[in-house]
């Protein structure tokens, strides 16, 4: 537990020293948030509020993972490569949501990088996710299954072989850090949500031996706490797509190297949810000419209902405790 203990407040504190730093520097850069003129309208007094914040807790979430790996000697410790592909793939998803929002603020395209710029790399990381699980980590292509522990000592497991796993890998990597871009449109949102969906994922990885991992989750729960000093309501700075695409690829990608896909989506049934309000929106206008929601995503629907946005946000964070402390009830009895 002392390796958790470290990567947590490092990252926090890391995070919490370089908001002042990085955040006037933003400012300067004039690198600031567009708001769409069809959301909210309450959302448009954030206009010019700093994006691409991600690289303030994500610094602080690297610096955390690498003291606790000079803590623990030169002797490469067990399990680690574990850890470092899941800090691997965080920061690669971190690099693509940058370019997105460099491509939005700096050269002033709304859009960001085109959906098939953005996706295709997303896939290519999943692919080497899958390849490294499997072939370097000695993974398997087995699913554990939830709660079947309470069923049959040891839990029950499902192998799914090979190009299955691999479609399985793309399919929770690549919705997970889109599905976490989506939940990031409130004031300390995303960032609450992933902090405690990182705290149960600790706690998960450690109870199936994987130290590393936990590691990496605990600086990601640190530098997600940090974080919220400078973006809870009313946000200084927003994380961007640089933080929202990097957190929620790395969860999935902490999922993967665990063998809890399924857990995931329990722990992170916020951002389950979040996704289900725009594709049954979208599905609801398409087929019927009707929207189920006042606005998708789901957050955005209770605001036009008359819930203020720090109500959303503490409803959603509460939601989010009870999803995970349910997943993490779904690893009793497995071994």
């Amino acid at each position: 537990m002392s390796k958790i203990l470290v990567a947590f407040t490092a990252a926090l504190f890391g995070t919490l020293l370089l908001g002042p730093l990085v955040i006037p520097l933003l400012h300067r850069l004039r690198f600031g948030q567009w708001v769409r003129a069809d959301g909210p309208a309450r959302h448009l007094k954030k206009t010019g509020t700093p994006t691409m914040g991600g690289i303030i807790f994500l610094s602080g979430i690297a610096a955390g993972v690498l003291l606790v790996v000079w803590l623990a000697g030169r002797q490469p410790p067990l399990g680690l490569q574990e850890g470092l592909t899941v800090l691997g793939v965080m920061l690669a998803f971190g690099l693509i949501g940058f370019a997105d929002d460099f491509v939005k603020v700096a050269l002033k395209r709304p859009l960001g990088l085109r959906a098939r710029e953005k996706l295709g790399m997303q896939v290519l990381i999943s692919i080497l996710l899958a390849v490294v699980a499997v072939f370097v980590l000695g993974r398997g292509t087995n699913l554990v299954i939830p709660f079947s522990g309470m069923l049959r000592d040891g839990g029950m497991a499902f192998d799914y072989g090979w190009w299955f796993f691999l479609i399985v890998c793309i399919f929770v990597v690549v919705g997970t850090a889109n599905a976490v871009n989506l939940t990031d449109g409130l004031d300390g949102l995303a960032a609450g949500s992933v902090a405690i969906a990182a705290c149960a994922l600790t706690f998960l990885a450690l109870a199936m031996d994987k130290t590393w991992v936990a590691v990496v989750m605990a600086a990601t729960a640190g530098g997600c706490t940090g974080f919220l000093a400078y973006n809870r309501h009313p946000a200084r700075v927003f994380m961007g797509d640089t933080g929202s695409l990097a957190l929620g690829g790395g969860l999935a990608a902490a999922a993967v190297v665990t063998r809890s896909e399924l857990f995931l989506a329990m722990v992170g049934g916020i951002f389950v949810a979040e996704t289900l309000s725009v594709i049954l929106q979208v599905l609801s206008f398409q087929l019927f000419g009707r929207r189920i929601f006042r606005m998708s995503p789901l957050h955005h629907h209770f605001e036009l209902a008359g819930w203020s946005e720090v109500r959303v946000v503490n409803v959603f964070w509460a939601v989010q405790a009870f999803l995970a402390l349910l997943g993490l009830l779904g690893i009793y009895g497995l071994g």
